[in-house]
């Protein structure tokens, strides 16, 4: 079957950075809606025409994945804030209660990026954010989207390209 939207294809990738450098590797085949939510747009474009069997290679510029860093995302809040256990690289969704910066998102991600005895840094930038993006495909398998699949526009209701659309998981809340 070739790739045509809406249809589900099985992957396995390697995504690195611009200079080649590792971020995410998936050996096992996972599931995705093309034509949907799953996948970034540009992904869906260059998986247009294929099959399964088929390799595809594709770089990508930050506007054609997460945009550019917004240093305007990056915010400082106190301390005491926060949970006592606390560590660069945890997220949170939305600042905390009581927070000082009041032109930030409500609904973003935010990733503790320093932790100091006064405040700590927040960045609600995408971890990708800014960067240029490779990505080599292998297309395991293709086939029809359930009504279900299109209805949702995503296989199980909730993307699962994790790496590409939301920040590490949360290890106090999300």
């Amino acid at each position: 079957m070739i790739i045509t939207s809406p249809c589900v294809v099985s992957l396995s990738w390697t995504l690195t950075d611009g200079q080649n450098r590792p971020i995410d590797t998936l050996e096992q085949p996972v599931e995705f809606f093309v034509g949907g939510d799953d996948l970034l747009p540009k992904v869906d474009e260059a998986l247009a025409g294929h099959s399964s069997g088929d390799e595809v290679q594709l770089h990508l510029e930050p506007e054609h994945a997460f945009g550019d860093y917004k240093a305007e995302l990056v915010c400082f809040e106190a301390r005491t804030l926060f949970p006592e256990q606390l560590e660069t690289g945890m997220s949170f969704e939305g600042l905390p209660a009581g927070h000082a910066t009041p032109d930030m998102p409500a609904d973003a991600f935010y990733i503790v990026t320093e932790v100091y005895p006064s405040h700590v840094v927040l960045d609600g930038n995408h971890p990708l954010a800014g960067m240029s993006l490779r990505l080599q495909i292998k297309v395991c398998d293709v086939r029809e989207a359930s009504t279900e699949e299109i209805e949702a526009g995503s296989v199980g209701g909730s993307s699962p390209f994790a790496v590409l659309d939301s920040p590490p998981p949360a290890r106090q809340r999300h």
